[in-house]
């Protein structure tokens, strides 16, 4: 028989909130892992399903399109099934994507389980928020997102560099199967540390199936457009347009329905508006540089896919240590502050990218990441405390699953729009002629994300808690 949370906390005592943190963070970290570590593969999957570079950042893109819309559905799966259930069919899910997706054959079956994990990775990102505010006290929850955001930093760090080292070693199937022992470790905590019993809200009404129809309705028809405007203006147009009326649909069901996957009413706190607003526009800068980087480092400058993701791990290293150190600064600093910090130096990151060259140094590559990092240890801890301090207590799980929510969106679209960008520059340079004129594409999409991240801190500045 399994314990109760009661006999659980008995027996782990003050240890125990610490000991469910470090459970879900695993999980997360496998979930960021798979995110981020094919987009060192996406050259050699380009090459062996024989993929235009728009097609072949689907892989990306329907993983954060599956992973967006399932964000919304985290707090209804917590209230119908508690945490444990939820977080371990979550695992159990992921862990699936992962051994089917290492075996395709064609390219949709690598896309549908690249889908797979994504609806898993949205149920499990918003779950560590929910904890850290749930069963911290309000003094310990800067911290508890700085060592959260430690382990899951690593992830994103790690991942691009294993990644390059299996692409060459072993081919890209491998990438697949990296989450397969992190996936088996969780599901091993969960049974030892997460409770039947654990819930942290109340009883579920009915999904709002409605209202996920809409949002899949309108999310995948803007992607569709965003990614189809290669084809032409007038093709895309239908699409696009379809999208943004399913998502105005969306929202305006939200504001009248009883059951909502987002409680509208979290958009009266001016700091909890203004952080969705960061938290779109620097999803959008922060995963499209994610995907483009790689790309750059081999497409560009023709570096291996294993140096491609090494020139990230010096920067992981140093984000894992800034964001302990940022997690503190939060209990004791304005967020809206720390994030607008942050933002500035992930789009000097960026822009210093822009500049590069042919003459640029490996090791300069990896400062500049480092800046860039730094900069995102800042924005991590502190966007979600920002956002959500002075909200209401029974909308903290919506808070949270909207942040990640609005975050993945901007990243989604984000992803699409660097591809289409960075597609359109190539062919209006004529790329394939000359390294030149590949680097000048490449150039001026760093200068869009720069740009991404720049319109993120207008938002941030006015990310004022009630407090500060």
């Amino acid at each position: 028989m399994q314990p109760t949370i009661e006999q659980l906390r008995e027996r782990y005592g003050s240890r125990y909130k610490w000991l469910v943190l470090f459970t879900v963070m695993i999980g997360t970290m496998a979930s960021i892992m798979s995110s981020t570590i094919v987009n060192v593969a996406v050259p050699d999957l380009s090459r062996y399903f024989t993929l235009g570079q728009e097609r072949a950042q689907w892989v990306s893109a329907g993983f954060m399109l599956a992973m967006t819309l399932s964000m919304l559905t985290t707090p209804w799966f917590l209230l119908r099934y508690g945490l444990r259930r939820t977080y371990g069919g979550a695992v159990l899910l992921l862990l699936l994507g992962g051994l089917v997706g290492g075996f395709s054959f064609n390219y949709p079956m690598l896309l549908s389980m690249r889908v797979v994990e994504g609806l898993a990775a949205g149920i499990l990102q918003p779950i560590p928020s929910i904890v850290v505010f749930r069963i911290f006290d309000r003094q310990e929850q800067g911290k508890a997102m700085g060592i959260f955001g430690f382990g899951v930093v690593l992830a994103p760090a790690i991942g691009p560099s294993v990644g390059g080292f299996l692409v060459e070693l072993f081919g890209w199937r491998s990438i697949f199967f990296v989450v397969v022992p992190l996936c088996l470790i969780v599901l091993l905590m969960v049974r030892q540390l997460l409770a039947v019993n654990s819930r942290l809200m109340g009883e579920a009404g009915p999904l709002d199936w409605k209202g996920l129809l809409l949002a899949c309705i309108g999310i995948t028809g803007l992607l569709n457009g965003l990614v189809h405007l290669h084809d032409g203006f007038l093709q895309s147009v239908p699409m696009i347009a379809v999208g943004l009326a399913a998502i105005a649909g969306f929202i305006a069901y939200q504001l009248r329905t009883h059951n909502a996957l987002m409680n509208m009413r979290l958009f009266r706190y001016p700091q909890f508006a203004a952080g969705a607003m960061v938290a779109f526009i620097y999803g959008a800068g922060l995963f499209g540089s994610t995907y483009l980087l790689p790309v750059y480092m081999q497409m560009a400058l023709h570096y291996l896919p294993s140096q491609a993701g090494l020139v990230l791990l010096p920067a992981g290293v140093v984000l894992a240590l800034t964001i302990v150190a940022a997690g503190k600064l939060s209990d004791r600093l304005p967020p809206n502050l720390l994030v607008s910090i942050g933002l500035v130096l992930l789009a000097l990151s960026f822009g210093l990218m822009a500049v590069s060259s042919a003459a640029t140094g490996y090791v300069t590559f990896m400062a500049w990441t480092i800046i860039g990092r730094v900069g995102l240890g800042f924005v991590l801890p502190s966007l979600s405390l920002g956002a959500m301090r002075g909200v209401d207590s029974a909308l903290i799980a919506q808070g949270a699953s909207t942040i990640n929510f609005l975050r993945q969106l901007g990243g989604a679209i984000g992803v699409s729009l660097v591809g289409i960008f960075l597609q359109w520059r190539l062919a209006a340079y004529h790329a394939s002629a000359s390294k030149e004129a590949s680097l000048k594409a490449f150039s001026e999409t760093f200068l869009l994300v720069a740009l991404f991240c720049a319109l993120a801190v207008v938002a941030a500045l006015r990310m004022k808690t009630p407090e500060s």
